[in-house]
């Protein structure tokens, strides 16, 4: 029997020599975890593929890559880069490029053959990769911008207008293949005979531009078409030309905007031409764009627009030359994260007529992006949008929690005919606009909402029998697609904006779950890197925008929390190879600078931030931004990472080190339990929080383990009456705690919860995302975002690993542990998560004395199940026996549980309870 089947992305055509067997397929081809990627500046790029087929148990045995410098190459199965042979293994989403040096601006072609247990592919269809500028000197010419002001900006605010820069070239000759790479800072616009190149909006991503700046790549061939053509370059501010400097002790400012960017031109006739920025192009700043800040909104002078200005024949005589002028200093580097992008339309709920020529719009949701207006009238009418999450009681915007953000855009009309319109260099967190000045009736129709984030895919889903459950899983998803910005935010509304560390450890790897966004927390991981000092310090914002260096575990801890996810999400080995050293560096640095006589990490500057007040009266009206340093909190996350450096130094082979860490932790546990126990059973304080970290951080010796979990119990259900009591800190182990210690049906009530404090009190009082703190309502609005994703902690982690039961036992889910919790009150749950194998399914049903679960395990993976059952007879697959099924390992049963190991596939069980 032959089988045919394809790899999605490229297509790959598999054919297998099986007799009764379902046809596999071969689907997914990527490299660097992008299908088809130009501009991959890595030498030994990361090749992945992936395997399905209708039956069960496909696993890899062996894969053959070719990497060939042309496709006519690789049709005749010439690896002349690359020939890996036949390499008996069943790696698939994670072999890397070992072939001949790659030269930079060079396309690559590659194809694979896989042989399973069942037999072997055919090649498949090719795929391919654009090799990036790999050298400093491939750029070969200088930035351009203007360093200085002009009369169109305001100095005194703080504002720019955009920099128009524009050039037209004459080509001779037949384009073969052209790709443009651009550095624009601080955000640019790339525009070819006056169409925009690429869909992107606020490109490229944040960093710290002295240390790396990102450029962006653009087969641009179709664009070149013909002999006459203009180019053209907007740029605005982005954080280049700093947000704010008043305070430049505290804000980095890296200077004005400006541009380097080059067109790689090859011929039809072989011979090759480079068209760069230099002093032939030319300039202005008497664009529409008046101002433009991420924190206040955009300014735009529809009368002003300069017609045709990246068109050929532009009189671009009132135009000046551009000026040669500094560069960023930091390394050039191709951006392998995607950009942000329009990712989303909204539609207006309700336009509400407040008077004075201001309305007021509803989109029912919390979301990041701006509004994309149409609207007709007089030359010189001015509209004004001003954007707010909520509203006052008399139906006004509510703006006091953005501090000093304007969140503010003005459109000045052209008045030719119905205009549309949208911002270009900023966006807002909001669900309410009000509009002023508004030419006729305001529709619905006119105002569209357009949430912007980072272009990645929802691979996740989740939902269950409890429609608050699914509530918050929803809130939860716009909150974290809100804040993805080139980095992970902590709110998209105020003046603020920062990539805090403390926000994100145990978050990140819920997010995995429902977003694809390992390459982001790669480059994340990156920036964290980059602003660390020399003697090891890491700052508890980074990109280091505000200069932070405030030394505790808790904020810094994410740098390896959040490594050890991608590891265990993705199976590459090179985040902690390449993270390895900044990471020791760290740890042997807060010891150093830290740890007293008696093996205490003494430094700790927040405390478990933002628990909440006792009660919802109690933090009325008062600000949370208050520090409660715990001495506690900081051994026991260095303990904690101590063991977590202790494996990283076996997976990357640094076996002395193991040693190290493993005895420095063995004694951190022993010091630990000197200060901080009592014999009452209890941590430190007795809070909720410190408790948590002594139990799910392995801090607990075996005797008191069961007095703790007490304790722990009792805190919930008699002191706070069945709530949590958890700021940022302890709620990022909570969940899992509980469900360690057997109580999931506690972790559960708090999941459910509607009374403050919980995730359900805030959908109660009208959130569609999470909200900074559990008293959100009340709080003073100093520091109140209603759109955080801190508070998540490890809700969704919970969510898939403990509700559904879907996690990964090692290598990037290819063993699967699948382990649900069954919980009185919880009857269904139905999740799907793509891994890099393939899509994993976990829907269940429980009836009285019945349990139904479907499973999908990907090709080239396997599973450990644990089946609720009281005896093995009494399950069925596929209304066959367990016994009955060859493909299907019993491991072992006891009074609760039946474990069993499958392979690849499909399954039906039936279990009676």
């Amino acid at each position: 029997m032959k089988g045919i089947g394809k790899i999605t992305g490229v297509l790959v055509w598999v054919c297998l020599s099986l007799t009764a067997f379902a046809q596999p397929r071969v689907d997914v081809l990527r490299c660097e975890l992008l299908t088809n990627p130009i501009g991959i500046d890595k030498t030994n790029p990361r090749l992945s593929w992936q395997i399905q087929a209708d039956g069960r148990n496909v696993v890899q045995t062996a894969y053959h890559i070719l990497v060939a410098s042309s496709p006519e190459k690789l049709a005749q199965h010439i690896g002349d880069l690359w020939d890996s042979g036949k390499q008996i293994s069943d790696n698939s989403i994670s072999v890397f490029y070992d072939g001949k040096a790659l030269k930079s601006d060079m396309e690559v072609f590659w194809k694979v053959k896989v042989s399973t247990n069942q037999g072997e592919s055919d090649w498949s269809a090719p795929a391919s990769w654009r090799v990036g500028l790999l050298y400093y000197k491939d750029w070969n010419r200088r930035w351009i911008g203007f360093d200085g002001y002009f009369d169109s900006d305001d100095k005194d605010a703080g504002y720019l207008s955009a920099r128009y820069f524009r050039k037209e070239i004459s080509l001779t000759k037949e384009v073969q293949q052209a790709t443009a790479y651009i550095m624009g800072l601080g955000l640019y616009e790339l525009y070819i005979d006056g169409k925009k190149i690429g869909d992107q909006v606020l490109a490229p991503g944040l960093t710290d531009y002295t240390k790396n700046v990102k450029y962006n790549v653009f087969d641009v061939t179709e664009s070149l078409s013909g002999k006459e053509h203009a180019l053209g370059v907007i740029l605005g501010n982005g954080r280049y030309y700093a947000i704010r400097q008043e305070k430049p002790y505290k804000v980095k400012n890296f200077g004005f905007p400006k541009m380097q960017m080059q067109i790689r031109i090859t011929y039809t006739d072989g011979s090759q031409q480079t068209i760069h920025t230099d002093d032939t192009w030319k300039g202005t700043t008497e664009g529409p764009i008046l101002s433009n800040n991420e924190y206040d909104g955009e300014i735009y002078d529809a009368r002003k627009e300069l017609r045709g200005w990246a068109t050929v024949g532009y009189d671009d005589g009132a135009w000046r030359k551009a000026e040669y002028v500094q560069e960023p200093g930091g390394n050039y580097e191709a951006q392998l994260n995607r950009n942000m992008k329009v990712m989303q339309d909204l539609k207006a709920v309700s336009i509400i007529a407040k008077g004075d020529g201001k309305y007021i719009i509803d989109y029912g949701q919390n979301f990041s992006g701006w509004v994309k207006m149409r609207v007709q009238g007089e030359s010189g009418a001015k509209v004004t949008l001003r954007f707010a999450e909520s509203l006052n009681e008399d139906g006004t915007l509510f703006r006091d929690n953005l501090r000093a953000a304007k969140a503010t855009d003005v459109y000045v009309l052209k008045g030719q005919g119905v205009e549309e319109w949208e911002p270009r260099f900023t966006y807002h967190g909001f669900r309410y606009v009000e509009v002023e000045g508004y030419p006729g009736e305001a529709l619905t129709d006119n105002f569209v909402g357009r949430l912007v984030y980072d272009e990645m895919e929802t691979v996740g889903s989740f939902s269950s029998s409890n429609g608050l459950l699914n509530q918050i899983y929803t809130n939860a998803w716009w909150g974290i697609a809100s804040n993805y910005k080139s980095i992970p935010v902590d709110c998209p509304q105020r003046n603020e904006r920062q990539a805090w560390l403390g926000d994100r450890p145990i978050s990140a790897y819920g997010e995995n779950f429902m977003f694809d966004n390992a390459n982001f927390y790669f480059k994340w991981l990156e920036d964290i890197r980059l602003s660390q000092k020399e003697d090891g310090a890491i700052p508890d914002v980074a990109p280091a925008f505000w200069r932070y260096y405030s030394d505790n575990m808790t904020w810094p801890g994410t740098y390896l929390i959040i490594a050890d996810m991608l590891y265990q999400q993705t199976g590459d080995i090179r985040v902690l190879q390449n993270h390895y050293p900044a990471m020791k560096r760290w740890m042997q640095y807060m010891q150093a600078r830290y740890m007293d006589d008696e093996g205490i990490i003494t430094k700790d500057s927040y405390g478990d931030w933002c628990a909440p007040p006792a009660t919802i009266e109690e933090g009325r009206g008062k600000s949370a931004d208050k520090k409660y340093p715990n001495p506690l909190l900081s051994t026991a996350y260095y303990y904690h990472l101590l063991n977590m450096m202790a494996r990283f130094s076996e997976h990357t082979e640094n076996v002395q080190d193991r040693v190290a860490f493993e005895q420095a932790a063995e004694k951190m546990k022993i010091d630990f339990n000197k200060r901080f126990y009592h014999p009452g059973g209890y941590y430190g304080k007795n809070t909720l929080t410190e408790n948590i970290l002594a139990m799910y951080f392995g801090l607990v010796e075996d005797g008191n383990k069961e007095k703790l979990a007490d304790r722990i119990v009792t805190i919930i259900e008699n002191e706070n009456n069945g709530h949590l009591s958890t700021g940022v800190v302890g709620t990022q182990w909570i969940m899992r705690t509980l469900t360690d210690i057997g109580r999931s049906d506690l972790a559960y009530k708090l999941a459910t919860n509607t009374a403050y404090p919980s995730w359900g009190y805030m959908i109660e009082h009208g959130a569609t995302t999470i909200w900074e703190l559990w008293n959100g309502d009340t709080a003073h609005p100093r520091m109140n975002s209603q759109n955080h994703v801190m508070m998540l902690g490890d809700l969704i982690v919970w969510y898939y690993e403990n509700l559904a039961g879907i996690k990964s036992e090692e290598n990037g889910f290819q063993t699967i542990v699948m382990k649900p919790e069954l919980i009185a009150g919880l009857d269904h749950v139905d999740a799907r998560y793509e891994s890099l194998y393939g899509e994993i399914v976990s829907n269940w049903t429980k009836h009285k004395s019945a349990f139904e679960w479907k499973i999908a395990i990907p090709e080239n993976a396997k599973a450990v199940v644990y089946l609720p059952a009281k005896e093995t007879s009494s399950i069925t697959e596929g209304n066959k026996n367990l016994s009955a099924h060859k493909d299907i390992k019993i491991l072992s049963a006891d009074a609760d549980r039946v474990k069993i190991a499958i392979g690849s596939g499909t399954y039906q069980f039936k279990t009676k309870l």
